[in-house]
């Protein structure tokens, strides 16, 4: 199908010669002069039936009523040889009370054997109310351009139908002995005969006016809409409809419409309104009114359609304007139908409505090869095609002019090819062949659009087109809006740019002021250039309008400065409980920005590069941080500020990446230069001291990290107060460390009092209070509370993968210690399943020697020996064992782990010297490395003795 017809100078209703003064036909004496008992008692057995059916749970019965009570209130108003129509209203009746009558006998049976049934005869009606309406109209004596033989011809054609429609009935009911068929089918020849006495020669006959233009000779899909439009139209008949297609200019509104009033066959009078502005719509219905000789002006159309209870219908067309209030010219009546297309979604209130979006890719592709002319679809041609209509993003009026081009150039296999190389020029070009009457190329219908918004509408729209197209969301701009220029950042004056767009946005007094920011994007929505999810309450741009809306920028270079600046101005305020969360959600744009990382200056690469770390996207995180270290030492110098903000975040990024040493020793820089420049209690200081015990916990180093925390502890509860979330954060932290010392009690207590503070603070399904919960399962576990530890885990499990799903590192780490939870069970095949998964993620997201990945080799090495796959277990064993020598240290408490586990798979496939020497190695650096007490050095001591056991027992005495 192509796309939506253009805006024209004035609503082409009119013929191109006038029609002839309609004269009022002169009334016979043998018409009867009020309504007849016959057709009185027809009427109100229709309305008493339909008024029941409102009662009854089968709308198709109410329906079937209604569609008959409106067709013989159509016979009333028929002026001349109503007698004659007898025969066909008094069957009706007899039909409906045939169908009550089975309903109130039968019940729910009845009602559902005579579904089908309701269902073709409604139809049938329909389609002889529109016989109906033109003898009524004759009988008004109407000249016009329908001739009686049309309305002969449409008998005959009936005749055919109702033979089916009766025979269809007989085959459906004739299994029950309870329906009266005979009263049931109305006899062929007998509605013939009464159509047939109707006097057509003597009445003069209505014009039909259909002005519209048809729908575009290769118009293909869109059935969902349609058969929805249809459904619409035939409910409630009698009554007014109002029905809005809505979207984005080219999505093919005025098609879909011209194609649904070209297989209606229900509307007495169709008329064609341009609603590009009021002046076309008055000229429409200024023309409406000539033609049908009822005045001169548009209020004499509306007054004409007014006093017209026919089924009419009214197409406004391209109704965009959202200044416009379409409802001044609207018939205010309850009849008649209107169909309106528009850019603008507000218009959606005025009743039923669709938004009118992309193609499915199925019929994108059978459209691109018929308006491509392509002769011989092969499955070669279709393939192309299904690439072609993707990177058109299944716009129909692109994929049109995609086909336009192809037809002309014959370069369907290279089109793809020439596209992403010059799709400016491919969009913008109109085609000299066209298959309907929209006079805009796919640009140029948006340039027409854009041409009307405010200067700062159209430069948000700009600016946008650098971030990602999808989740747009007002955060972003009120929190750079409260950019609070810390001493770490650009200073104030290179921000000027940015500052000044969001002055747009601000009240007098500095703070955000929402309604202006309403006010500018619901101007754009009104163009359908920016789309709303009202359940996420974020802002999307369909991908060719992104595209499309860059070129339109005259200075790139500055608008790149300004919106990169309110991004990093907007990730830097995000406060550190949300870090996580909303660095998802700002990835995407992040992403965008850095596409022309190499064209324009960024200045807030060090924020950018935090986003990739809660990503998880750790290198492409070190290179840029590593970038804006060098940049800061260059410019500011070793000891300032912004330098050594940036070697604090390259060093998380380290200690993420598994390059603890490199990680501890920037931390070890970074905490020193703080407590000099900023002083031992400054929060900065702080959330360094943190981080560096975070890395000697990871090095293994678990007494230089208690030690640490507790000072951080101390200092952030005297300064923030006990229920601060950097508090809060710290006791997490220590509670953590504690499990892994081997103190228990204490990490429960204090892992219990975080989570109790952390629901209360900050919520049940925040990640700090989420990983407080994972912290006290590992406390149980450790005291041998399985059962607890499971509830606990699974439940953090379920809130993080419904947060951030399953190939976040954090949610493989509770993955992983629920694995272990299972094995403490004795539940080995469980465990085994998760740690396979774990495993697979970690070497996707980490890389295949990071210590996360070999942490799950351990586990599932572990696994497979409580399974009796002692092989499995063997090779992954002296896989990690090896690399953690290599990139922990012999010494590490990780590398320990792994040797005793080998040294346990070795005993058990009898290789005891093996595993005697092996165990005795890791006891002894165990000693010294954890301490005689540590529950891994007294498991080790443990599994000595048994091997030493083993091994004595298989040896050969000697003489």
């Amino acid at each position: 199908m192509s796309a939506e017809r253009p805006s024209t100078p004035a609503a082409a209703v009119l013929p191109k010669k006038r029609t002839k003064t309609f004269q009022p036909f002169k009334t016979s004496s043998s018409r009867s002069t009020g309504k007849s008992d016959w057709l009185a008692l027809s009427i109100l057995t229709a309305k008493t039936a339909a008024a029941a059916g409102e009662f009854a749970p089968f709308p198709f019965i109410k329906g079937v009523f209604g569609t008959a009570v409106t067709l013989l209130e159509a016979v009333e108003k028929v002026q001349r040889n109503r007698e004659h129509l007898k025969g066909l209203c008094e069957k009706i009746k007899e039909i409906i009370d045939v169908v009550r009558n089975e309903v109130v006998s039968h019940g729910y049976t009845a009602a559902i054997k005579v579904k089908s049934v309701c269902e073709d005869f409604e139809k049938f009606l329909q389609d002889m109310l529109v016989v109906i309406v033109k003898i009524q109209n004759m009988s008004h004596g109407v000249r016009g351009f329908i001739k009686s033989s049309s309305i002969s011809a449409d008998i005959s054609g009936y005749e055919k139908r109702i033979q089916d429609l009766f025979e269809l009935i007989n085959f459906k009911l004739a299994a029950d002995s309870n329906f009266n068929l005979s009263a049931m089918r109305p006899k062929v020849d007998e509605i013939h005969a009464i159509l047939s006495r109707v006097d057509f020669n003597r009445m003069n006959v209505s014009e039909n006016v259909n002005n519209c233009p048809s729908p575009s000779r290769i118009f293909h899909g869109r059935d969902g809409i349609l058969n929805k439009m249809h459904k619409y139209f035939s409910q409630d008949l009698g009554k007014q409809h109002v029905y809005v297609l809505y979207g984005l200019g080219g999505a093919g509104k005025t098609q879909i419409a011209l194609k649904f009033i070209q297989e209606s066959t229900r509307f007495s009078n169709t008329f064609f309104i341009d609603a590009s502005n009021l002046k076309t719509i008055e000229t429409g219905l200024k023309n409406i009114a000539t033609l049908r000789n009822a005045g001169n002006s548009s209020d004499d159309a509306v007054q004409w359609l007014l006093a017209k209870h026919e089924e009419w219908l009214l197409f406004f067309d391209n109704a965009d304007d959202p200044r416009l209030d379409l409802n001044k010219v609207l018939p205010s009546c309850n009849h008649g139908n209107i169909i309106i297309t528009s850019r603008n979604p507000e218009l959606r209130a005025y009743g039923g409505a669709t938004h009118v979006g992309d193609m499915n890719e199925q019929d994108a592709v059978a459209l691109l090869l018929r308006s491509a002319a392509v002769e011989e679809i092969t499955v070669s041609n279709q393939k192309t095609a299904e690439e072609i209509v993707k990177a058109l993003w299944y716009l129909p009026l692109a994929i049109v002019q995609a086909g336009a081009f192809i037809s002309k150039s014959g370069t369907l296999k290279r089109y793809l090819q020439l596209y992403v190389e010059n799709h400016d020029r491919l969009l913008r070009e109109r085609p000299a062949q066209t298959h309907s009457d929209y006079a805009w190329t796919v640009y140029t219908t948006w340039q027409m659009s854009f041409d009307q918004l405010s200067p700062i509408a159209a430069m948000f729209l700009q600016l946008c087109s650098f971030l990602h197209r999808e989740g747009i969301s007002e955060d972003i701009f009120s929190r750079a809006a409260a950019y609070s220029f810390p001493i770490i950042g650009p200073a104030k004056e290179k921000l000027q740019k940015p500052l000044q767009f969001l002055s747009h946005f601000q009240q007098p007094n500095g703070r955000w002021d929402p309604l202006a920011f309403l006010d500018v994007t619901n101007e754009i929505k009104g163009y359908s250039l920016l789309d709303f999810n009202t359940e996420k309450e974020v802002f999307s741009i369909h991908p060719l309008v992104h595209e499309w809306s860059r070129t339109t920028i005259p200075n790139p270079e500055l608008n790149f400065h300004i919106i990169s600046s309110v991004l990093g101005m907007s990730i830097y305020q995000v406060p550190t409980t949300d870090q996580q969360l909303t660095g998802l959600k700002l990835l995407p744009h992040v992403d965008a920005v850095m596409q022309f990382k190499g064209s324009f200056p960024l200045q807030f690469m060090a924020q950018y590069g935090v986003q990739y770390s809660w990503a998880g996207r750790h290198g492409a995180a070190k290179a840029l941080q590593i970038f804006a270290l060098e940049n800061e030492r260059r410019f500011r110098g070793e000891d300032h500020l912004n330098t050594v903000y940036a070697m604090h975040v390259l060093a998380v990024t380290y200690m993420f990446l598994g390059d603890l040493h490199e990680a501890e020793r920037l931390q070890a820089v970074v905490v020193e230069k703080r407590r000099g420049l900023l002083g031992p209690d400054h929060p900065e200081t702080l959330s360094a001291m943190q981080n560096l015990a975070v890395t000697h916990s990871k090095l293994g180093q678990f007494q230089k990290a208690e030690d640490l925390e507790i000072v951080v502890l101390q200092k952030r509860r005297e300064i923030l107060g006990e229920d601060h979330p950097e508090t809060l954060k710290t006791m997490n932290n220590l509670a953590g460390t504690y499990s892994t010392l081997g103190k228990s009690q204490k990490a429960e207590e204090l892992g219990l009092a975080v989570v109790e503070k952390g629901r209360a603070i900050l919520g049940e399904g925040h990640p700090d209070t989420l990983k407080a919960m994972y912290n006290v399962a590992i406390a149980y576990r450790t005291t041998g509370q399985f059962q607890k530890a499971e509830e606990l885990e699974l439940r953090v499990l379920e809130a993080r993968r419904s947060i951030f799903g399953d190939g976040d590192p954090e949610t493989l780490d509770v993955m992983q210690n629920l694995a272990v939870t299972y094995k403490n069970l004795g539940q080995f095949e469980k465990a085994e399943t998760l740690e396979l998964a774990v495993l697979e993620r970690r070497k996707i997201v980490f890389g295949g020697d990071h210590p996360e990945t070999l942490g799950a080799m351990y586990n599932l090495a572990i696994t497979y020996g409580e399974l009796a796959k002692y092989q499995e277990a063997e090779q992954l064993e002296v896989l990690v064992m090896e690399k953690r020598r290599t990139i922990l240290g012999a010494d590490h408490p990780d590398t320990l782990s792994a040797m005793n586990n080998l040294a346990v798979t070795y005993s058990r496939l009898n290789q005891f010297k093996q595993a005697q020497d092996l165990q005795t190695e890791a006891f002894n650096k165990q000693i010294s490395v954890l301490g005689e007490n540590h529950p891994s050095t007294l498991l080790s001591q443990k599994n000595l003795v048994v091997f030493r056991r083993s091994h004595a027992a298989t040896e050969i005495p000697t003489t």
